[in-house]
């Protein structure tokens, strides 16, 4: 047998390996599609993110109206804040929603759900089973 360089060992190695080890999955949360109407703020997608997120709206929209001091309310597919807000600020509190209460602190996988046992909130990932404790709103 010849001798094989690391290099080709290492490939050989990756050829033997199954597709599914390759496979990245990520989660793709739509950008925050934002309209200011007097001194109101509309985020018109406010269903579709919350559906990629697995989420609850309600939950969401305690969230993001407690992190911008404001009022917000469910009106069909989109929520209403009072105030001004740029789209850039509510997409970021979205990304911290996702930190907070979405990705599995353990393996960084989106495969959670929220459950409530007695007075408590838990984030239990369904990928890798952990529990871990979360805020309430």
């Amino acid at each position: 047998m010849a001798e094989l360089n690391y290099k080709e060992m290492l490939e050989e190695a990756y050829k033997e390996l199954p597709p599914e080890v390759f496979k990245r999955e990520r989660l793709e949360v739509p950008k925050a599609s934002c309209i200011v109407f007097g001194s109101r703020t509309f985020l018109t997608n406010f269903r579709e993110i919350c559906n990629v997120l697995n989420r609850d709206p309600i939950h969401l929209l305690r969230f993001l109206a407690r992190e911008m001091a404001t009022s917000g309310a469910l009106d069909g597919p989109r929520a209403v804040f009072q105030g001004k807000f740029e789209c850039e600020i509510l997409n970021r509190l979205i990304r911290r929603y996702m930190e907070e209460f979405v990705i599995c602190p353990v393996c960084k996988r989106p495969d959670t759900k929220i459950i409530k046992e007695k007075r408590l909130s838990f984030l239990l990932c369904e990928a890798c089973g952990a529990k871990s404790p979360v805020r309430r709103i």
